[in-house]
């Protein structure tokens, strides 16, 4: 067995590589094919044929798209992903300084998320065809509707405008001359509470619709007619073959996720790894653009490698698919 999930482990990552490249490239040459490049952003009122091309000379965005393609990746083997065009800042050490961020926010939110996701999926199935399974139903179907902007502008209106119980964004609070981990933690709750409702959402109805589904195979009606209580059959046997397809869906809703986390970390203007994407993508700096759309890439074939590994792991026989 062990030398059979190396070699399927070793294809797909294989895979993985092939299509890491494909995203990368396509990020690379649809960012240089947009009109108004970074010289415009930079120079600003100041901006005249000759500065725009001094700028894009000394950036150098006046040679050929497939120069520069090939520059970049000379960098990225040698460990470096360029400069900011706007901070003038290496763009491995600006990534790192947003990325803790967005780790604690996605880490938090998603983590939420999927316990959200197993107690309410395992409920709704196990009532799908009783009211309290329609009422879990159409919340995961309203919260699915509604747009993670929304989630988010009516946490801070209820929470911090009327409430006052946490603040509406940022990660610490500016009137403190020292603000630690509590004061982080208090403005991490409202983004990782929105974040855990978008994966809630996305997630629930399926893993419910799963667990109805093994309810009624054969295994589960003959636990039942051997006297196993509803509790045992759920938990024991059920839980664990539903879960299976869950965890295949996760490893692919990883770029959602990201997606998920531009529209959170602008809303609560939380500096993160999506609000350095979008401030990036407006200013068209693409040495940070290309950098994040790579971490992100890589991040998603992890998860999809370890999603994959861990249902391999819960049934050996998909070692021979």
């Amino acid at each position: 067995m062990g030398h059979v999930l190396v070699r399927r482990v070793a294809a797909r990552a294989g895979e993985a590589a092939l299509s890491l490249i494909l995203l990368v490239t396509l990020a690379f040459f649809l960012a240089h094919a947009a009109p108004d490049g970074p010289e415009y952003a930079i120079l600003g009122v100041r901006m005249s044929p000759t500065r725009v091309h001094q700028v894009a000379v000394r950036l150098g965005l006046a040679m050929p798209v497939w120069r520069q393609y090939e520059i970049w990746w000379r960098h990225v083997l040698q460990g470096s992903l360029g400069y900011s065009f706007l901070l003038n800042r290496p763009v491995t050490g600006l990534l790192a300084d947003y990325a803790g961020n967005s780790a604690a926010l996605l880490g938090a939110g998603f983590g939420c998320g999927f316990l959200l996701t197993l107690a309410g999926g395992l409920a709704h199935g196990a009532w799908y065809r009783r009211w309290p399974g329609r009422v879990l139903g159409g919340v995961e179907l309203l919260l699915y509707a509604v747009p993670g902007f929304v989630i988010g502008t009516v946490l801070i209106l209820v929470f911090s405008a009327w409430l006052g119980w946490l603040p509406p964004g940022g990660v610490a609070d500016l009137r403190l001359a020292s603000p630690g981990l509590s004061d982080f933690a208090r403005h991490l709750v409202l983004p990782a509470l929105t974040v855990a409702l978008v994966v809630y959402a996305g997630l629930a109805r399926f893993f419910a619709e799963s667990v109805d589904t093994e309810l009624g195979r054969p295994y589960a009606r003959t636990a039942a007619a051997k006297g196993l209580s509803p509790r045992a059959i759920l938990f024991r046997h059920v839980a664990p073959n539903a879960i299976r397809p869950l965890i295949t869906l996760v490893g692919l809703s990883l770029p959602g996720l990201f997606a998920a986390s531009v529209v959170v970390e602008s809303v609560f203007s939380y500096p993160g790894l999506g609000w350095l994407l979008w401030r990036s993508a407006l200013a068209r700096d693409y040495p940070v653009l290309i950098g994040i759309v790579l971490i992100i890439g890589i991040l998603t074939v992890v998860g999809n490698l370890f999603a994959d590994l861990l249902n391999t792991l819960l049934d050996p026989r998909l070692l021979h698919a």
